[in-house]
């Protein structure tokens, strides 16, 4: 978040650089204490548990490692159902707290889709069969692609993602998804978090068809190869000739988070007709009105490589689609100039 990036900057904080789907077992294992934990939960059911509401993620391994457990009750928490992990009974909790049930914080529906926006999201759904599993990233674009999809004429899609976004709920209203096609988790859209408006937080709560889960099982490799026809779709900051991705920094000054977009790289490929997107824009206007191109011959010094080269499947722009694998370094050139 912009607040983050901000205490960096000031040297405030330092940013841990960690696969999101090793996050509990780096508070299990590499943390292993915490003296305090407070978060937010949903009321409490008839059998004693409080749910995490849209954030199962890593949230049972934090309360594993806890002395005290302290949970604030909001009343308009979503409760989200899951497999496993979504919640916690109040025999382990030692504090609650009622407080004023605030509205819980949305992510704004953001800027229209550009034309740019458009483009890729159309290159990209013509990739996209019947009966595909889905994976969005944050962002306008993966947004974009999921309007699209909505629109389309696809059906019988999946859904196991990382981030749930307010897009799955457009496509799921459209009839899109059934997951009846999914080799495991059949019928359940699988997510370990979710951010979005209102709207989505209200498809969420108590929806069966959803099932919250930690993300060392989101976004699990191994997992996600289960599912076939996976397509993963995420973004990027800039790419080099050789195919390196990165979607976290601006040279040295870390903008994001790794996240979990190399777990989904590498599961989609692994997975039988699975695809792996990286999208972009061509270029860039830099605030002193300069424009640049995203795809460079080498990356900004110091930037970091969230994708290694090696794992990068399709990269699009507004301008076309190239598949890397298995092109040489020249090939690889040719082809990233193309678009």
């Amino acid at each position: 978040s912009g607040i983050e990036r901000k205490a960096v900057n000031q040297g405030f904080v330092y940013y841990a650089p960690v696969r999101y789907s090793e996050l509990p077992r780096y508070y299990r294992e590499h943390i292993g204490h915490i003296n305090v934990a407070m978060f937010q939960v949903a009321p409490m059911d008839k059998h004693g548990f409080f749910n995490f509401g849209p954030n199962a993620s890593h949230m049972k391994a934090v309360c594993e490692i806890s002395d005290v457990i302290i949970v604030e009750v909001n009343e308009k928490m979503p409760r989200c159902l899951g497999g496993y992990e979504e919640g916690i009974h109040i025999s382990q909790v030692d504090y609650i707290v009622e407080g004023s049930n605030p509205e819980i914080g949305q992510m704004g529906a953001g800027a229209p889709p550009t034309d740019v926006d458009k483009a890729v999201a159309k290159l990209i759904v013509e990739e996209i069969p019947d009966g595909a599993c889905l994976q969005l990233g944050i962002g306008g674009m993966p947004n974009t692609v999921g309007s699209m999809i909505a629109e389309s004429d696809l059906k019988d899609l999946g859904v196991h993602t990382e981030m749930y976004v307010d897009a799955f709920v457009d496509i799921a209203k459209a009839g899109k998804i059934t997951g009846t096609r999914k080799a495991i988790d059949r019928g359940r859209q699988v997510y370990a978090f979710g951010a979005g408006t209102q709207k989505m937080y209200d498809y969420l709560d108590d929806n069966p068809e959803c099932m919250s889960a930690p993300v060392n099982y989101t976004n699990s490799i191994d997992t996600i190869s289960k599912l076939d026809n996976f397509i993963s779709i995420n973004n990027a900051v800039d790419i080099d000739l050789y195919g390196q991705i990165n979607a976290e920094s601006a040279g040295t000054k870390q903008i994001s988070g790794a996240g979990g977009q190399l777990d989904f790289v590498l599961g989609a490929y692994a997975s039988k007709g699975g695809k792996s997107f990286i999208c972009c824009s061509s270029t860039f206007t830099s605030k002193d009105g300069v424009m640049h191109s995203r795809i460079r011959p080498t990356l900004a010094e110091g930037s970091i490589v969230t994708d290694t080269r090696p794992n990068t499947h399709y990269v699009v722009t507004e301008y076309g689609k190239v598949c890397l694998k298995g092109m040489s370094t020249w090939e690889r050139a040719e082809a990233l100039i193309s678009i």
